[in-house]
């Protein structure tokens, strides 16, 4: 089948094999790789490789490229009502023209897959607030964790934002009520966490500094600075500590309270950072369930909103 592409202003710079799959879907890098030696890809008439930086209106030639689905899994967007549309655009802490940063509920992921199909990415993209561009996605945020996140509304925002996350220029704090009563009240925790990837161990390097706010013989109300960013990285932390968050029902330790609350007792409570001499700074408000479990554990917070 052939078929020919042209490159929208929005992908300029972008990496040939991140674009194809944005266009077509979920395909394999060794498919990719394959079809570029054979020339069965080529831009503007010549052959490329994968990590090519494409640019606005070049001409993407497919020559008996298969697209068959059952090759090419391409990912069912989801689509959201508009009251739904409506009820997450009330969550918005700002918009300005480069980003918009929102309060994040619990349980809704940030980019569909799988195993999860309503998600933040395909709610904004119908959103009105981005019209005539989309929705980036520039950190990551659990599906189960509640608080602040930022989406880029264009790609030159997109690629400042990503990479001041990626240099650690991006200062978030977090807060997590968990089980027991921390030893120390201030610290650093140090971790080599494994993680799996496609069946490959990994071991990554995590550390986060951390402040107790309030804590007595049954649970702690901590205050958490994540200084690298791995996956799950705070709630394996506390876990390996023996102090599982409330709610967690993966890295649950056996002393956790069964049927207290169904809800990740995780919120990203506040985001700084900095950008052409001027400072952002951004906090969300505490959702009703966390406040309510606060009182119950009788766990102080009069500083926090």
């Amino acid at each position: 089948m052939n078929k020919r592409l042209i490159v929208g202003s929005e992908c300029n710079n972008m990496r040939f094999d991140r674009w194809l799959r944005s266009k077509i879907g979920k395909i394999p890098q060794s498919l990719i790789e394959k079809t570029l030696r054979a020339g069965k890809i080529k831009i503007n008439k010549k052959k490329i490789k994968s990590s090519f930086k494409i640019k606005t209106n070049d001409q993407v030639d497919f020559f008996n490229f298969n697209f068959k689905e059952e090759i090419i899994q391409k990912k069912i967007k989801y689509s959201p009502s508009n009251e739904i549309i409506k009820s997450n655009e009330n969550l918005i802490i700002d918009n300005n023209d480069d980003f918009i940063v929102l309060n994040k509920k619990a349980g809704i992921s940030v980019q569909g897959g799988t195993k999860s199909k309503k998600n933040l990415i395909d709610i904004f993209s119908k959103s009105q607030i981005f019209q005539g561009t989309k929705p980036y996605s520039v950190h990551r945020l659990d599906k189960d964790t509640s608080g602040v996140f930022i989406m880029a509304k264009n790609r030159q925002s997109a690629q400042l934002l990503t990479s001041l996350f990626r240099l650690r220029k991006v200062h978030k704090t977090y807060l997590a009520i968990c089980n027991g009563e921390l030893e120390k009240n201030s610290g650093e925790l140090n971790d080599e966490l494994i993680r799996f990837d496609n069946g490959k161990k990994i071991i990554e390097n995590a550390k986060t500094i951390f402040k107790v706010l309030d804590k007595n013989s049954n649970s702690s109300l901590v205050e958490m600075r994540p200084i690298t960013g791995r996956k799950h990285q705070l709630r394996k932390q506390l876990f390996n500590i023996g102090h599982s968050i409330y709610g967690d029902k993966k890295y649950r330790s056996s002393i956790s309270s069964k049927g207290i609350n169904k809800d990740l007792m995780l919120h990203s409570y506040q985001i700084k950072f900095m950008i052409n001499q001027k400072k952002y700074t951004y906090k969300a408000l505490l959702p009703d369930y966390f406040k309510k479990l606060l009182k119950v554990k009788r766990l102080d917070f009069p500083n926090l909103i």
